[in-house]
């Protein structure tokens, strides 16, 4: 499980990513990369990394369900995920 300060750094980027969203879609379009480069790197969507939102694991995350593989299938087995059920045949 990933700390706390990862989850919230993860917040705070999010945040900050949406609130220059608009002015980073100007400058691309005008061609100002100079303006583009001032502006700070935790604004950059690139930045983002998708997180479980349970456990907060960097990996093998599903964006569908926005949770790990590990607690997709606990959740499946549980029943807790409709019309999803364990594999035979």
């Amino acid at each position: 499980m990933s700390s706390k300060s990862t989850t919230e750094r993860m917040k705070r980027v999010q945040a900050r990513v949406a609130k220059y969203a608009d002015l980073r879609r100007e400058l691309k379009a005008k061609g100002d990369y100079a303006a583009l480069a001032r502006l700070p790197r935790s604004s950059s969507p690139t930045r983002l990394r998708n997180l479980c939102a349970l456990t907060g694991r960097s990996r093998g995350v599903y964006r569908k369900f926005k949770i790990s593989r590990i607690m997709l299938r606990e959740l499946a087995l549980e029943g807790k995920i409709p019309g999803m059920r364990k594999a035979s045949w």
